[in-house]
């Protein structure tokens, strides 16, 4: 009588567990493509233009300090502590100026920041939503409230962008999403472009911008290489780049256009979709305990033979 009150209780568990799954919403990103709207919003930056001065960098870190429980990097020889100068992105910094150099006469500075995807693998990666896309204006934004610190997000972004900040004791995932809660929010466009003295970045609706973007081109074939980076890389994105040097030079990857995510994103909703994950395990362990449980009750009546 015992042994079948087991058997009982463990078929319960696995009917309780598929009710479960099957009645559980799906757990999906939203991962729409904004970038293709006209609402999408975006930021168009000039490498021709920039100077180098990192007073986006500087304007960005001061904005979103306190919101990202960002810190300041100091060079080993800045005894005093005056300057800020982070060599890449990090769990500090969320945007960063490079130097690509070829000659003392032909060099270019690069900004570096998340990219905004139309379809973005960080989005479609995250099983809890902490990261998610604005089905409106196609920002991509962070809530550190519901983030695991699994990290999923950083694995399945293409460019390397989304930073954990290991050396803190409450982390946060460190990455740009246009000053969202900070300057968008109170100004109407993100602290780099507010600040930048030249104009290296302009901020507005995506398409007016592509369209910008190709008017340089066309109209100064010789100051640019005929590409918008960003517009169609792994399905286009809200962060879009002009420049006089091709682009993987300047560190950014060559991409092809169609994104993954739509697969990434099938993959890991599928697994967490329902805690389907956590039910087939206990399913597992209830078929392991049911094998055990009959050898354990042969090898009993053998003895008693």
């Amino acid at each position: 009588m015992k042994s079948t009150n087991r058997r009982d209780f463990l078929k319960l568990m696995g009917l309780t567990g598929a009710a479960c799954l099957a009645s559980a919403a799906p757990l999906c990103a939203s991962t729409a493509p904004a970038g293709e709207s006209n609402t999408a919003i975006a930021m168009l930056y000039d490498a021709t233009k920039c100077v180098g001065c990192k007073a986006c960098m500087a304007a960005c870190k001061r904005v979103n300090f306190d919101q990202n429980n960002l810190g300041y990097e100091h060079l080993a020889t800045d005894t005093d502590k005056l300057w800020d100068a982070p060599k890449d992105l990090s769990g500090d910094t969320r945007t960063v100026i490079k130097l690509y150099k070829e000659s003392d006469t032909r060099f270019s500075y690069v900004k570096h920041s998340c990219m905004h995807c139309t379809k973005p693998g960080c989005v479609s990666a995250c099983p809890v939503k902490a990261m998610t896309k604005d089905p409106v204006t196609g920002v991509v934004a962070y809530d550190k409230n519901a983030c695991i610190g699994c990290r999923y997000c950083q694995v399945a972004c293409p460019y390397n962008i989304p930073r954990f900040q290991w050396t803190k004791a409450i982390p946060q995932i460190v990455k740009c999403d246009f000053c969202k809660e900070t300057n968008l929010k109170a100004k109407g466009q993100p602290a780099c472009g507010e600040t930048c003295p030249v104009g290296a970045i302009a901020f507005g609706n995506r398409k007016a911008l592509l369209a910008e973007a190709h008017r340089r081109i066309t109209e100064n074939p010789d100051r640019y290489i005929g590409k918008v980076y960003g517009e169609k890389e792994v399905g286009g994105g809200n962060h879009l780049y002009l420049a006089a040097f091709p682009f993987k030079k300047l560190g950014l990857p060559e991409l092809q256009e169609e994104s993954p995510a739509a697969l990434s994103e099938h993959i890991q909703h599928t697994i967490y979709k329902g805690f389907m994950a956590p039910v087939a395990l206990y399913g597992t362990l209830a078929v392991i305990a049911l094998k055990n449980k009959k050898g354990q009750d042969k090898l009993g009546h053998g003895e008693d033979d």
